[in-house]
This record gives C-alpha cells, structure tokens and sequence, in this order.
C-alpha cells in the first residue's frame, strides 16, 4: 500500500513499510524512511506507485482550470474529496485526487486552507482584487525586465528621467525602477552610482556627493521658510564718533563676523575695539529665525558652494558691511603702547560704523613683515594695522608662555594654504601664504575676544558654550578638546577659558554665547536670572550636543569635497607627473595641492624627502587615486643631531594627527575646526584633502592644520 500525505507543509508520497497503531512506516522514492501519522495522510492507493504518482499528479493540477475549479467549489468549507466529486464527477483515481490537493494548495488567491485536506474558496470580491493585484505585478515584473534590459545596456530608461539622485540618495526600495536599477548593477558586477553615471543617470560624481550630503541634512530643500528681521532695541546707542571700523576676510566672504578699530588715547595708550556681528539683538529665543538657525546649527562649506545657517536678509541685515552703521557687541581693551598690556576692557551692545572693508587678495602681498617694520607702503587703515600688528605679536608670545606652562612647544605654522576657486566642473587651486601679519592680527584678536567674553560668562554666573583642551595624563600627553557648558582651560590655546562668540552669522553656538553675553552687558549681575539659557538648563546641553555632532558632519563633507576637488585638479592639468613630500612612511604631501596621499610601495625615506610620482589613476565616484613613486628629486640633509631635533619639532604636528592615539587624533580634528576663520574666508575652519593638521592659530586660533580657502564661481 501506498500513501500520500502532508509534511511540513508539503506533499509527498511513499510506500507503507508497516503500521503500528495511528502512525505509518514510510519509505520515500528517493529511499528515506519517515513516520507519518494517520491524520496526516490524504490518500491510501495502491496502484501507481508513489515515485509515478508524484509526477503524474504534478502534471495533471497544471491543466486544472482554477476559474472553473473556483465556480465548482462550495461557498462554505469543503474537503478536496467533496470538490473531487464536483469537479471530476464519477470515475477518478489517486491521481486525480493528488492533482487536486496540489492545485488547491498552490492557489492561495483562489482557496484558502482551513485544515488537512479542508478549504474553503475566496470572496469573489476578494478573488477579483487578488487577480487584479498579480497581473499588475505581472505588468510590473514586464515592466522592470525593460528597465534591466535597458541598464545593462547603457541607456537611461525615460522613466529614470529626474530620478536618479533620488535612487542613489533616497530610494523607494519597493519600487521596481530601483529593483531593476539594483538587478542590472548587480548584473553587470559594479556599483548602482556606477552604473547610473555610465548611463547618464547624474551628471557627475560630485553631482552625487552633494547629493548624498543633501539627503541627509537638508532632506527638505536649503530654502528657507518666511522669516522677518526682528526690530532692533530703541535704545542701542551709537559709538564714539571716532570709531571707524574695518574688517579683514577673503573676498568670497559675505557673513563679515568680525571688525576692529583703533583710537588713540593720551599717555601712549590706544583703545582697540573688536565688533562683532550682533544677529542676537533681531533674534529672540524660540523665534522663528532661532529655529531655522537652531535646525542649521552652522553654515556649511564646500569648494565653490555654502549652505548659510541665516536667510540671505538676515545676513544682510546684520553683517558688518561697510558704508553704515551696523549693531554690533564690541570689546574695547585700552592698551599700553610701550608694553602692548591690556589696561582695561569694556563690553558694549552698540552701533558701530564700519568704514572698511578690506580683502586678503588685495593686501596680503602689500602688508607684510617687512613693509610694517619699514612703514612702507600705502594702504586702507594703515596706521590702525601698524598699531594692531605689535599688539598681535604680544598676544601671541602670551599664548607662547602659557601654552610652555601646560607642556606644550611653541606654535609652528606652515607657510603655504590655498585657496579654491570653482566655476562649474572646473577648479582653480591657488597658494596662499599662511601666517600673515593679517592672519596674525585677527587671529590674535579673534582669541581675545573670546577669552574674555568666557570670562565675563563665567564672572556673571552665566552659563555659556566653551571649548576645553585638556591634557591626559603627563602635561604633554594626548589632549581631548570637548565643548561644556562651564569655563575650563584650553592648554592648546593657551587660555583660561574660551567661549566661541566671534562667528554668530555662521555658527550657532556663538549666537547663543551673544544672547548671554548681552545678558550681561544689559543687565549686570542679574544676568542669572534673565539669560536666555539659565544654569543647568538642559536645553543648553542638547544645543552643545546637536552642535558637535552636526558641525563634525558639516566639516567631514567640506574635507571630502576638498580631497574630490584637488583629485579633480591632478587630471585638469593633463600631465602625469607631480612632486611631493614624504610626511611618514607611505604618506606623502603634494606641493602644488593640499592633498595628502597614500602611495604603496614608496620604500623607506626620511621626512621631508622630495619625490616625482606618476598618477596611475582617478575615480572621483569613489575619491580615491592611485599614484606611483618615479624617483627621488632631492632628500633633506641634517648635520648635527640639534638640526634633526629642530626638523622634528617642525614637523610634529604631522605625526601628531597621524600616529595619536584615539584622544589625541580627536583632540586636533575638534581643534582644527576651530582654526582659520578670522579674516580669512567663510569656509577656513578645516584641512583640504585629508591634509595633516598644521600648528598655527586661525582667527579663533586653535593651533590646528591650514584654513583652506574656498572660492566660489559660477555656483555662488
């Protein structure tokens, strides 16, 4: 005897071996024994045998008509034997009844199973929108084998016309135009952003990396919604008509932060004023511009492109743009000339007229070292800078002095940076000289400003957003930079505390430094109680958390479109070779760009070793190149063991980055942020291409790696 039955969840068929009560001993065709239970069998027969029984009946339920078979069935439960009857009428063998049961089974749209060997037949309403349902994936499958037909093929199916970034960056993963898109890459063995760039899909890798960069942080658009420019206080008092401010910044910049002026005072003393921006004063907390501002929480830059935290009017309305009385919260410290001590300081919310403002690419090559000592030259405000310039350099040897008391050698700054200038897919990386007088001197006074704010802060009990750098371990171990809400030291800088408030147009937490300093310029010591943010209020905490996070974000996809730019530069130039540096190891530093490089096979080489290598090869999809070492053009020489002791002191801020521990790398890259923004561009607060840090104060001067400057073209 044979039998057919149910396990798990299929069918089979074997020969019955023995039977001992309610269970079966089962041999299989293929020789495998089961136990089978009684109430698992559907069938008892003995003629085909199972093996033939198997094939015939998975022939025969392929040529039973599920329509007619629907209109046969029962409305109410039925068992298979019962629909047999119906459907085949008198005469019907073993076969027949599997064929059933297999049909049945395999129609889920059709029947439904309500047991062993029981169904019951769909609603027709139900079987109506089931059918409809499978020919629509039916059309659907017809459909997404085109678009695979057409991928594989190289062309762009039309209906991917205005979808393709969305695919890569935010797809429907349900659709069938990423289903196909996913078959074809696969398909064809290469990545879905490959394969829609050889299709024509987006116009360009760095198309797709902005793209990506957008989905994720700007997933709604970089427009922005209605927002009004807040009236200005009927009592905010104008300057002493003797302050004639000017500011100092690349000529892309348009969020002018930052101004300085100079007046001369009697017993050789000056009185220099540092203004800045002051957007607090037409922001509220919890207004509208506050939450497009808080959502932001940063402008962010890239070559050739920015992202402004502010609506171009409110930028408008508030940057330090010459020509005109601008609101500005403005430190005057009184100097002693002959000393470069500072005497006094005052914090004002004030008016100020900003009589200037001046361009590094107009200055730079004019104010130098040598022309300020000579008292050469002709130029805007050339007796305030000459004033400025010793003050600088007194404030930098301070810094020096204390940075020595945390164990810390002497800042050391490169003396090349570059700038970027994009005008559609095409870049122009030009050099710059780092460490200007002018760099100096916003650099320095961009420090001071925001020390002695942190101290007002924290002289008034109010809280406020600082940046610490402390030392683990022994003085001159790694550092960890970490952003807090109470004053600490920053031994990298060299200061007691340091608060970010020079950069309000463009950083959120400076606009929330001004609306507690502005608590305290106007209210004294009940600024406690009528801050913005009061002690331990955790929403101060989640503005310092979100900022981190999200300014890391901003400054990561800055470096990668540096480091995709300055690849795009190495194939602009259509030649194949190009001189570098070895850093350490392997890694090497091309002189025309700021790009740090990897290059296998480089052999052993002391730093600062000049090589020639050949550029093998560039995939801007993924940023990466292949290089190769030609020979060597020239190798450092060190006579004495006090030379090599110098070389590495001025190259140590390369290790610093690179063989750090997890603390210290961290440390820089915070650090580096920070560096680079004072009069020198909107964009100069990181490293281009994965660069080393460098060890020089930006405008807010942590000593870090170069502000890279960025230009835009024709997308500005």
């Amino acid at each position: 005897m044979n039998v057919f039955f149910e396990e798990s969840g299929s069918f089979k068929a074997g020969s019955v071996l023995s039977r001992q009560g309610d269970a079966f001993q089962v041999e299989l065709p293929g020789g495998r024994r089961a136990k089978v239970r009684a109430k698992d069998v559907l069938i008892e027969f003995d003629n085909p045998a199972a093996g033939a029984l198997m094939e015939q009946a998975d022939a025969a339920a392929q040529e039973i008509d599920l329509d007619f078979l629907w209109e046969c069935a029962p409305p109410d439960e039925f068992a298979f034997t019962a629909l047999a009857d119906e459907y085949f009428g008198s005469g019907y063998g073993p076969v027949e009844r599997a064929a059933l049961v297999l049909r049945l089974h395999g129609s889920p749209v059709y029947f439904r199973r309500k047991g062993r060997g029981q169904y019951q037949r769909a609603p027709e309403e139900q079987l109506k929108m089931a059918l409809a349902s499978l020919e629509r994936k039916r059309q659907q499958a017809i459909v997404q084998a085109g678009y695979e037909d057409e991928l594989k093929a190289g062309k762009l199916p039309a209906a991917f016309e205005g979808k393709a970034l969305g695919l890569l960056t935010r797809p429907d993963k349900n659709s069938i135009e990423y289903k196909a898109l996913e078959a074809a890459a696969a398909a064809r063995g290469i990545s879905t952003a490959r394969l829609m760039l050889e299709c024509g899909g987006i116009a360009s890798p760095r198309a797709l990396h902005e793209a990506r960069f957008l989905a994720e942080f700007f997933p709604h658009g970089t427009g922005f919604p209605p927002v009004e420019v807040g009236p200005l206080p009927d009592d905010l008092p104008d300057a002493d008509a003797n302050v004639e401010a000017f500011s100092i910044d690349d000529v892309t910049t348009t969020e002018i932060d930052d101004a300085f002026s100079v007046e001369h005072l009697a017993d050789g003393r000056v009185r220099i004023g540092i203004h800045i921006a002051a957007p607090a004063l037409g922001i509220a907390r919890g207004d509208t511009a506050d939450t497009v501002a808080r959502a932001r929480l940063s402008t962010v830059y890239m070559p050739g492109d920015k992202i402004t935290m502010l609506p171009d009017d409110f930028v408008d309305a508030f940057t330090l743009k010459e020509g005109g009385m601008r609101p500005a919260l403005s430190l005057y410290s009184i100097v002693n000339r002959d000393t470069q001590e500072i005497v006094a300081t005052e914090t004002r919310a004030e008016r100020v007229f900003v009589k200037s403002n001046l361009r590094h690419n107009t200055l730079d090559e004019i104010v130098n070292e040598e022309t300020l000592a000579a008292g050469t030259g002709e130029y805007p405000h050339k007796a305030d800078i000459a004033v400025l310039w010793p003050f600088a350099q007194a404030l930098f040897e301070k810094r020096q002095q204390a940075r020595a008391g945390y164990g810390l050698r002497r800042e050391v700054q490169r003396n090349t940076d570059f700038n970027f200038y994009v005008e559609g897919e095409h870049v122009t990386i030009t050099p710059r000289r780092r460490g200007s007088p002018l760099d100096l001197i916003v650099a320095e006074l961009a420090i001071l400003a925001n020390s002695t704010w942190g101290a007002l802060l924290n002289d008034h009990g109010v809280p406020g957003i600082y940046r610490s750098q402390r030392a683990f371990g022994a003085p001159g171990g790694p550092k960890r930079t970490r952003m807090q809400t109470t004053a600490a030291p920053h031994e990298g800088l060299g200061v007691a505390q340091y608060a970010w408030s020079t950069s309000p147009l463009r950083r959120y937490v400076d606009l929330v430094n001004q609306w507690q300093l502005l608590a305290c310029v106007q209210h004294g010591v009940a600024a406690k109680l009528v801050a913005p943010f009061k002690p331990k209020d955790a929403d101060l905490f989640a503005v310092v958390q979100g900022f981190d996070e999200t300014y890391t974000a901003y400054a990561d996809h800055q470096r990668r479109m540096e480091y995709f730019w300055c690849l795009r530069w190495l194939q602009q130039e259509n030649r194949r070779q190009f001189a570098a540096t070895v850093v350490k190891d392997d890694l090497v530093r091309f002189e025309e760009v700021p790009l740090l490089m990897h290059v296998p096979g480089l052999g052993v080489h002391a730093r600062g070793t000049r090589v020639l290598l050949e550029l093998m090869s560039v995939d801007e999809l993924t940023i990466e190149a292949s290089v190769r070492m030609l020979h060597v053009l020239d190798a450092p020489t060190v006579t004495s063991g006090a030379e090599a002791g110098d070389e590495g002191d001025d190259a140590g801020d390369d290790e610093e980055l690179i063989e750090a521990s997890d603390e210290s790398a961290e440390s820089e890259a915070e650090a580096l942020a920070e560096a680079g923004e004072a009069g020198e561009t909107e964009a100069g607060e990181t490293e281009a291409g994965g660069n080393e840090p460098e060890n020089g104060p930006g405008e807010d001067g942590e000593s870090a790696e170069p502000a890279t400057h960025h230009a835009a073209g024709s997308r500005e």
